[in-house]
C-alpha cells in the first residue's frame, strides 16, 4: 500500500512522492513517480531511473530536467531511493561509497548488510508495485540511471531483458570488479566470492550474451568526468558489446562532467530513445 507524502503539479502532470512497506528490504522505502497528464484508464509507458551514491529519491526529479520532455512523450518516471534508511547496521553511515545511500543495486549475502540491503530485489518489488498501484504498462518499461545507478540499470536489464524492453545509462560504473568503488561493495555486500561479482558487473553480463538489446543501448560519458579513468570502464563495455553483437551508441562529451548539469544536458535524448522503443 503507497502512502503519499507529497504532491506537485509539474508540465501538466504531477510530481509525487511516496513511502511503503517493503518486503524485500523489510523496512519503509520512498520512491518518486512522475506522471503525465492521461486519460482516465490510460495505461502508460514507464521509465525507472537509478541515481548514484549519496543520491535519494529527490535527486532526480529536482535536478534532471526530465519532466518537461516525459510529459510531451507521456512517459512515468519513477526513481527509488539509493539504499535501506534506518537498517541501524554498524558502521553504515562511516562511508560515502558503501552503506546508506550506496545499496549498489545488489542482494546482499554477507552480515549484517543482506537482513535489509536487497536493493536487486527491491527494484523488482518496485517494479511489480508501480505496475499495481499506479498507470504503468508493465509490458512497456525501460531503465536507466547514473554512476551507480547506471551500473544497476544495466546490470538489472541484462539479467532480466524480458521484463526492460529498453535501457540507458549516463557515467555508468560498467565494470564495477575492476574497480575501487566496485570491488569496495561487492566485498562488503557479496564476500569474495568474484563469481557472485560477475553477476553484478555489466561488462561480463554482456560478454556472456548475445544481442540481449536488439534496437541498441545508449551511455552517455562526459570526458571531463574525474572518476573516468579510475572507477568507470566505459571502454570495457563497449568491448563487451562487440562480442556479443550488441548496438551500442557510447558518446563521448568533451568538457562535461560526473554531475547533474551533465545530465540534464542529455536528458532529452534518453527520454526520446527510450519512448521510441516503448512505444515501437
Amino acid at each position: 500500500m503507497l502512502e503519499l507524502i507529497s504532491e506537485h503539479a509539474c508540465f501538466g502532470g504531477v510530481q509525487r512522492f511516496y513511502r511503503h512497506d517493503s518486503a524485500e528490504i523489510g523496512l519503509p522505502m520512498r520512491f518518486s513517480a512522475f506522471l503525465p497528464a492521461h486519460a482516465e484508464g490510460a495505461r502508460l509507458p514507464a521509465l525507472i531511473y537509478l541515481a548514484g551514491l549519496t543520491c535519494n529519491e529527490e535527486t532526480f526529479p529536482i535536478k534532471a530536467g526530465a519532466q518537461r520532455t516525459a510529459a510531451e512523450l507521456g512517459l512515468i518516471l519513477i526513481a527509488p531511493d539509493t539504499s535501506p534508511r534506518g537498517a541501524n547496521v554498524p558502521g553504515e553511515t562511516d562511508a560515502w561509497d558503501f552503506g546508506a545511500g550506496a545499496g549498489f543495486y545488489v542482494d546482499a549475502t554477507e552480515a549484517p548488510w543482506s537482513k535489509h540491503y536487497r536493493m536487486y530485489s527491491y527494484i523488482h518489488e518496485l517494479r511489480e508495485l508501480a505496475a499495481r498501484e499506479l498507470p504503468v504498462d508493465a509490458a512497456r518499461l525501460g531503465i536507466f540511471g547514473h554512476s551507480m545507478g547506471g551500473h544497476g540499470a544495466l546490470t538489472l536489464a541484462l539479467r532480466r531483458p524480458d521484463l526492460f524492453r529498453s535501457v540507458s545509462a549516463f557515467a555508468p560504473i560498467a565494470a564495477p570488479a575492476r574497480c575501487p568503488w566496485g570491488k569496495k561493495a561487492f566485498s562488503g555486500y557479496l564476500g569474495t566470492d568474484e563469481e557472485q561479482w560477475r553477476q553484478h558487473d555489466a561488462s561480463e553480463l554482456m560478454a556472456a550474451a548475445s544481442t540481449p538489446f536488439p534496437r541498441g543501448i545508449l551511455i552517455d560519458q562526459g570526458l571531463g568526468d574525474k572518476f573516468l579513468a579510475a572507477q568507470l570502464y566505459p571502454e570495457a563495455f563497449e568491448e563487451a558489446c562487440r562480442k556479443a553483437a550488441q548496438p551500442l551508441q557510447l558518446r563521448r562529451h568533451a568538457g562535461y562532467d560526473h554531475g547533474y548539469y551533465f545530465i540534464s544536458s542529455f536528458i532529452e535524448d534518453h527520454l526520446r530513445f527510450h519512448a521510441g522503443n516503448l512505444t515501437a
